[in-house]
């Protein structure tokens, strides 16, 4: 059996958090050189924990923001300790071209990322920024996204991640595919099915993303990973950035199948293209990179099932409906694809 590389998930070797106790959590602050009051809150995270901290800050504050900050565990055996650095540096070169992106703050030795003693968890400190979480935008919103992305891309197209996934059929299709066919959660009734859909998909559009340019990329930039202050847009959580095509930070945003979705497309695409060329070719990506998220998202699932957060969460996941309305969308994008493909 071929080799496609890395599992964008992590192995086996994946472990839960149960020895991230509050102690450790406030411990691991004050090893970066910041005094804690003691009070904390965990944020909304299901593959990382993702924790506010409330800091003692030495003198008047301009900003409530200052008394906090966020502390960020990474999920072991997910990334390795290069490729979080890997994130890092993107952030480090974003911040340095004043973009708006949400960066690790340095620790007291200098680095960003930190691990705690006693366990294989790594960890990051980061400002606390307050924002707003904007689901329906307005044209001159997406035309700003637009600008802002290309500004993202224009950083990421500096510098190589050689160490991060790259976001294509076989790590996020065939690789995925395989350990969910492993792994026996597929019932018997939709196996073949869901096969042979996948491979479908990945079969037809492969020269496709042959074909597009790779690059460092947000990987995972949808509205909720964007925080609006007033009309200023900050990008946050770059924990899935991947080597891939530009087009995946676009559908995520501007990704609409009907009219509407269409016309913001072409709004968020011309405000890109004020400050960066796109390769409108590439939006035929948008389709595959569709599909393959839905098999992304369902082998993300099968890798943390043994998490009980994720069996409360995803409680109908395994069952002959999740699966059947898997294939039947899978379908339904294999058919679009195919549209494509024919012209």
């Amino acid at each position: 059996m071929p080799s496609y590389g890395p599992s964008a998930w992590g192995a086996e070797e994946t472990r839960h958090f149960y020895e991230l106790t509050p102690d450790r959590i406030l411990d691991a602050v004050e090893a970066c050189g910041l005094r804690c009051t003691g009070r904390s809150m965990a944020l909304n995270s299901m593959e990382n924990r993702v924790y506010q901290v409330e800091i003692e800050v030495d003198g008047p504050v301009s900003n409530p923001s200052d008394c906090f900050r966020v502390v960020k565990f990474y999920r072991p055996g997910r990334w390795s300790e290069e490729q979080i650095k890997e994130e890092h540096l993107f952030l480090s070169d974003l911040v340095e071209d004043e973009i708006t992106a949400v960066a690790p703050l340095p620790l007291d030795d200098g680095e960003t990322l930190a691990r705690l003693p006693h366990a294989n968890i790594h960890y990051a400190v980061f400002p606390r920024v307050g924002g707003r979480l904007v689901d329906e935008l307005a044209d001159d919103s997406i035309e700003q996204l637009g600008r802002l992305i290309a500004r993202v891309h224009n950083v990421g197209a500096r510098r190589k991640a050689n160490a991060r996934i790259r976001l294509d059929p076989a790590t996020y299709g065939i690789e995925n595919l395989r350990y969910l066919v492993d792994s026996g959660l597929i019932p018997d009734s939709v196996r073949e099915r869901y096969r042979d859909t996948v491979e479908g998909v990945c079969n037809v559009t492969e020269p496709w993303f042959a074909a597009a340019t790779y690059q460092r990329i947000h990987g995972d930039c949808h509205v909720g990973n964007v925080l609006w202050r007033d009309s200023t847009a900050f990008l946050v959580d770059f924990d899935d950035m991947v080597v891939g095509p530009c087009a995946q930070d676009v559908w995520l945003l501007a990704g609409g199948q009907d009219t509407f979705g269409r016309q913001q497309r072409e709004l968020f695409v011309s405000g890109y293209e004020e400050l960066r060329d796109f390769d409108r070719a590439t939006l035929r990506l948008i389709e595959p990179l569709r599909a393959l998220r839905f098999v992304h998202f369902s082998a993300w699932i099968a890798r943390r099932w043994e998490d009980p957060s994720f069996q409360r969460v995803f409680g109908d996941f395994g069952s002959e409906r999740y699966w059947f309305e898997q294939v039947s969308s899978l379908q339904e994008q294999l058919g679009l694809i195919q549209e494509i493909a024919w012209g």
